[in-house]
């Protein structure tokens, strides 16, 4: 069978199984557990105090306490992800086998924060390296080395880039002729008029 937040595909065998599991708490802590899951994909963190409170009635093991947040981040996310409404996922959990009040507070949650959680993925996604700072200077070179008579104008560019992975400043700097970096600096600014368009 084919869920639509799965994207449109079948439900992993792994979601499946901890469907079972989150069956074991109560509606009211499904919803706390929720709660906790979305915190931490908007770009918070997973109180695990918490969590190990909520599932203590349950007897969960520190195992299925991260398989349960698995799957509920899994869940809420690829719903979110997919752009699924509160009601056709409850719809489509309860076809899995999660007890309809368990799905109906799992939505609830999702619902009240769907477009908090697609404005974070929004930003997630696509990120690249950000230019923090950029240094130029002009030169005018008169003669060099290899010719007589130059008489041209240079600008020498250094620019400071945060990688966004490791967040390490890294620095790049290089040589522009005047032509090249007239077609540089319209090029840029095509790319930045593009990018205010989109957003």
């Amino acid at each position: 069978m084919r869920f639509r937040f799965c994207g449109d595909l079948d439900c992993p065998d792994w979601v499946l199984a901890e469907i079972a599991t989150l069956s074991k708490i109560t509606s009211v802590k499904m919803k706390l557990l929720c709660n906790q899951v979305l915190a931490d994909l908007l770009g918070g963190s997973i109180d695990y105090d918490k969590v190990n409170k909520i599932t203590s009635d349950a007897k969960y093991e520190t195992g299925d306490v991260k398989a349960s947040i698995a799957c509920l981040s899994f869940i809420l996310s690829s719903a979110g992800k997919y752009g699924v409404d509160s009601e056709a996922l409850s719809n489509e959990l309860q076809q899995l086998g999660l007890p309809k009040e368990h799905s109906t507070s799992l939505c609830k949650s999702y619902g009240d924060k769907l477009v908090s959680l697609q404005e974070e993925f929004r930003r997630q996604s696509l990120q690249l390296s950000s230019v923090e700072a950029v240094e130029w200077r002009v030169d005018y070179v008169l003669s060099s080395s290899h010719l007589k008579d130059v008489c041209e104008s240079c600008v020498q560019l250094r620019l400071a880039i945060r990688n966004k992975d490791t967040q390490n400043l890294e620095h790049l700097s290089f040589t522009l002729t005047a032509d090249k970096f007239r077609v540089f600096l319209h090029e840029m600014k095509q790319a930045y008029s593009q990018l205010e368009c989109l957003s």
